[in-house]
């Protein structure tokens, strides 16, 4: 008999939250760019500028972030992985959240506020509960950066409430550097295995071993330059911090050159997002130091490209594993990752003045482009994510 489909999505994170996080990324600035015209149809007090950063940081990613930590914690330290009711629980939070955001409904800030702290501190909880249960801390730094982002996420909530649109720009913009302290930390527990099953697919052995002290670099410099920020430091020492975490970045960019098998799709995409985060930061603090661009083209690299190819190749690699298939990246997922790069350069790079400005609606073409990177993925795996049994094996 065929297990619902209900039953399916709810048997652990990922097939629930992947594909959420997938049509969240999508469809939500393609409607805003070529439905709304860069307006929400109930936004009065809050810009949609605010809207459009709130829902990508806690809208998209929050998905991922969600299927990503339900199914990777369990693993992490060896408990029962979160099924049924819970997963529910945390998906109708996060879809309550959504409602306000999808049209810009100021009147619904304080209920979208609360649906996203709501999901937020259960995921914190059971990080906790995890790290008390088995005595491990190996998920209690990832529950660390989670109280953090939900710190800007209820600062940015009330600077909306307030109709403050500054601030909550502002918190958003926090929040979302926040972001890519969870995405190194996922970076370095995922491209170890990764490139050690690609140079060795028996995993009889382990050829690739980076220095321990590169585990954490990444994000332990991403938290200092938030605290710079956060005790308003002059821009010029933000600046150079930011640009202590960008190299901190490239360096984890780096780590993907590994001889022939670092063209292997999957080291490719993991090396990307480093790359792009890691540009991103030290464009961000390029331009604290007098750099001749404004902040939204490097926040772009960052937040769309670094966050973006990372939510990607978490959702491809994740997805082949626990769908029973392994290794291999099929070519409408590579075509995926390409096209959203391809909309990252495109929206960051003329915005610097480091590309020409091409003919036409930029905006649109690289909404367009960054959809169907998304959507790409999503038809890729949608077959194996809606149903328990494994794939038949090739012949």
């Amino acid at each position: 008999m065929t297990t619902p489909l209900h039953r399916v999505l709810s048997d652990e994170g990922f097939r629930i939250f992947f594909p959420l996080a997938a049509l969240y990324a999508a469809l939500w600035p393609l409607a805003w760019v070529a439905l709304w015209a860069f307006d929400l149809p109930f936004a009065r007090d809050i810009p949609p500028g605010v809207w459009h950063a709130n829902e990508m940081v806690f809208g998209a990613w929050g998905a991922a972030l969600l299927g990503f930590l339900t199914t990777a914690a369990p693993e992490w330290t060896d408990t029962p992985r979160l099924r049924g009711g819970a997963l529910w629980v945390l998906a109708g939070l996060w879809v309550t959240a959504r409602v306000a955001g999808l049209v810009g409904a100021d009147a619904l800030v304080l209920p979208a506020m609360l649906a996203d702290m709501g999901w937020l501190v259960l995921l914190i909880a059971y990080l906790l509960q995890l790290t008390i249960r088995q005595r491990s801390a190996r998920v209690v730094v990832f529950a660390a950066w989670l109280f953090a982002l939900a710190v800007g996420c209820m600062m940015a909530r009330l600077a909306m409430l307030a109709g403050d649109a500054v601030a909550a720009a502002e918190w958003l913009r926090l929040a979302g550097l926040t972001f890519l302290g969870l995405l190194s930390l996922a970076l370095s527990r995922i491209t170890v295995p990764i490139t050690n099953i690609v140079l060795d697919p028996s995993e009889r052995s382990s050829p690739f071993r980076p220095h321990p002290g590169r585990r954490n670099l990444a994000a332990g410099l991403v938290a200092l330059a938030l605290a710079a920020e956060i005790a308003g430091l002059s821009p010029a020492v933000a600046g150079f911090l930011w640009i202590a975490a960008g190299a901190a970045f490239m360096d984890r960019m780096a780590e993907g050159f590994v001889g022939p098998e670092a063209l292997r799709a999957e080291i490719l995409v993991l090396m990307g997002a480093a790359g792009f985060a890691g540009l991103g930061l030290l464009g961000l603090g390029a331009a604290g130091l007098g750099a001749p661009w404004a902040a939204a083209g490097p926040l772009h690299l960052a937040l769309m490209g670094g966050l973006g190819l990372g939510v990607l190749a978490v959702l491809a690699i994740a997805g082949r594993f626990h769908t029973g298939q392994g290794l291999g990246l099929n070519l409408a997922t590579r075509a995926g990752f390409a096209l959203a790069a391809g909309a990252v350069l495109l929206r960051a790079l003329p915005d610097m003045g480091l590309a020409p400005w091409p003919p036409g609606p930029l905006h649109l073409l690289a909404a367009i482009l960054w959809a169907a990177g998304f959507l790409l993925w999503l038809a890729d795996y949608w077959p194996a994510i809606r149903r328990l049994e494994p794939p038949a094996p090739p012949g």
